[in-house]
């Protein structure tokens, strides 16, 4: 049975030796998976696995066992592989059958004459780190982990930050070490063609692969400024048509970072043929195969979909403790009391800002998405730094964020929508290009007096579909595509935004601070890390909890709606009962009820009054439409 080192350190060892076992039988593929996911159960010995979010790329070896938490950021063309081949060795009775798959370069010279090779297809997915994530997230996942890395004597970066000079040096003064390296005694030809052996790249798309080499020349493609961390090419065997766009997941493979790859993407180069000749373009080659030094592949043995990215609680948010049940009344208290601070003394308004930050797309009925709450805050000052530390706060609290100062220069300049580029085949990211329950904080008061130009209409256009329906359109040149999504879209404005929310929450300072800064970070400095963690597991849980309305409480809300209609036509809409709904939702799981009760029902309506009222004075006073 294999140990702990060698199904992490060597998992290929592990995948050959089941191979060699029970390469006969149909199934030997299953077994492989069953073995990694039966390991992988053990919660933990999965914090055994390195992780690429936590451990620097030269700090892993390749061919081990790596873990990845990221964002399915586009998914490339399928391509084909050697997924099992015969050895040539001279005397035919020493050749061996070996596998292929989960590798990127086979270890030795491939008979491709053989009657044995067989060619397999996989899908490769470019993932990035998960777009926004707070950085107490990241730290409390690297906590977790318990694996022990060394820096790796078999990966060298410092290799492509060498100049183009001294590396055609090398090649002029020993122009045929690198190429007997990669393919024996011949030159990287044709990988199929006329009985040659040789060394064999095992994916027909990084046979042709292409990269400069160089860091500043690669576009990493991430959906948010100045994001740190890995990308990678994860190459998907089984089942892949059950992954999307957008799916945030935790994969579990086999790294592979081996310098041969690059090298064979200089020489593609520097032997490039136009795409009009049937090969691919140097952008796509480019686009596809970078240098694994910068982006390493990672060859797929178990992934599944993440829930949420929360590092204090369980992967199934709903499996919080007993204990922490029985202390939902006081930590709601305490966040309240919070939040009402933050927003100067408001609680009205910290009562809705809790309810947005719960909120989620549960269901979509036609094209009506269920379940979202995008709040406008109105009323905060323009002059101060207020939003940018407001901001600040709400990062502390939630997994996923992220700031747009809605400024002219950001509209007009900024790219908000993933757009096919198909001179490189890929999608080209956008900023709202977001994973599920990201709070997009758009600060309005950043608006200034100018025009918007084409694309600040585009970027303008786009936040309002998203804010409505929750989907992007992504620009495929010659039609647009509808991605669905579920975003959490908080606007802090000076009046009343001129984007659609669903409510509209004017906030009323009570004891405005002198020094905004200095205010907001006593706040924070006062707050105890212990209940700070509480505050975030409560945000997480409680969104992903189940709810439903009895049907006497349905037919109590309709005879409800129906009288508020009796005493005020003008005021009460169908519009105004969905929100009340929403309202009523949000309060029930805040209080971790999975159903309505007569109380919340009373709760709701009683809090949509207050506000609505408010509302209305402050459109008297400021003339606000």
């Amino acid at each position: 049975m294999p140990t702990v080192h060698d199904w992490i350190n060597s998992p290929l060892g592990v995948v050959e030796g089941i191979f060699a076992q029970y390469n006969s039988s149909p199934d030997w593929e299953q077994k492989v998976l069953d073995f990694f996911r039966e390991k992988l159960k053990d919660q933990e010995a999965a914090s055994w696995v390195p992780s690429l979010n936590d451990v620097p790329l030269h700090y892993l070896k390749t061919s081990s066992l790596v873990k990845f938490r990221c964002m399915v950021q586009d998914m490339f063309d399928p391509e084909f592989y050697v997924g099992v081949y015969e050895t040539a060795a001279p005397p035919p009775e020493s050749k061996v059958l070996k596998l292929g798959k989960y590798r990127d370069m086979t270890d030795c010279e491939v008979d491709l004459n053989s009657k044995h090779v067989v060619t397999m297809e996989r899908q490769s997915f470019y993932c990035v780190p998960i777009p926004g994530e707070s950085q107490w997230v990241k730290d409390g996942f690297a906590r977790c982990s318990q694996a022990r890395v060394l820096p790796s004597t078999s990966y060298m970066p410092q290799r492509h930050k060498r100049s183009h000079e001294e590396e055609d040096d090398e090649m002029e003064s020993q122009p045929h070490k690198q190429k007997e390296q990669l393919t024996g005694n011949h030159a990287a030809t044709d990988p199929f063609g006329h009985g040659d052996t040789k060394r064999l790249e095992t994916g027909s798309q990084g046979a042709n692969a292409a990269a400069s080499g160089c860091p500043h020349s690669l576009e990493l493609n991430f959906p948010l400024p100045g994001e740190m961390g890995p990308a990678c090419l994860v190459k998907v065997y089984e089942e892949w048509e059950k992954f999307k766009v957008n799916d945030v997941l935790e994969v579990y493979g086999i790294l592979s970072v081996d310098p041969l790859l690059s090298v064979i993407a200089e020489e593609r180069e520097g032997h490039f043929v136009d795409s009009m000749d049937g090969m691919e373009s140097l952008e796509e080659q480019r686009a596809h195969s970078p240098p694994a030094s910068l982006v390493p592949r990672v060859h797929m043995l178990h992934a599944y979909r993440l829930q949420h990215n929360n590092p204090l609680l369980p992967p199934a948010a709903s499996e919080v403790s007993s204990g922490f049940l029985g202390e939902l009344a006081s930590i709601r208290a305490e966040l309240i009391g919070f939040l009402t601070h933050v927003l100067l003394g408001d609680g009205l308004a910290a009562e809705y800002l809790l309810l947005h930050l719960l909120s989620n797309v549960y269901a979509r009925r036609d094209v009506l998405p269920l379940g979202k709450f995008a709040l406008n805050l109105s009323g905060c000052p323009p002059s101060s730094s207020y939003t940018e530390q407001l901001f600040r706060v709400l990062q502390q609290l939630v997994t996923c964020s992220h700031r747009v100062g809605m400024s002219l220069g950001n509209m007009n300049g900024l790219h908000f929508t993933p757009q096919k580029d198909y001179t490189a085949n890929r999608l080209r990211s956008g900023i709202l290009q977001l994973s599920p329950n990201t709070l997009l904080f758009l600060d309005e008061t950043q608006l200034q007096q100018g025009q918007l130009d084409a694309a600040g209409v585009r970027n303008i256009t786009a936040l309002g579909n998203l804010i409505s329906w929750q989907k992007v359109d992504y620009d495929f040149s010659y039609h647009q595509m509808e991605f669905p999504c579920n975003i959490n879209v908080l606007i802090a404005s000076e009046g009343k935004s001129l984007l659609p929310s669903d409510c509209h929450m004017p906030l009323q300072p009570q004891l405005p601070p002198p020094n905004i800064e200095e205010y907001m970070g006593a706040l924070q400095a006062a707050l105890p890390p212990s209940l700070l963690n509480k505050f975030r597991i409560y945000l997480t849980a409680l969104r992903h909890q189940e709810y439903s309305i009895s049907e006497e409480l349905t037919k109590m809300v309709e005879e409800d709606f129906v009288e508020m209609r009796k005493e005020d036509p003008q005021s009460i809409s169908a519009d105004d009962l969905h929100r009340t709904l929403v309202v009523a939702r949000l309060l029930s799981l805040s209080v971790g009820q999975s159903t309505l009760s007569r109380d919340r029902w009373v709760r709701a309506k009683h809090l949509e009054a207050r506000r609505t009222s408010r509302t209305q004075q402050r459109t008297i006073n400021s003339n606000e439409p």
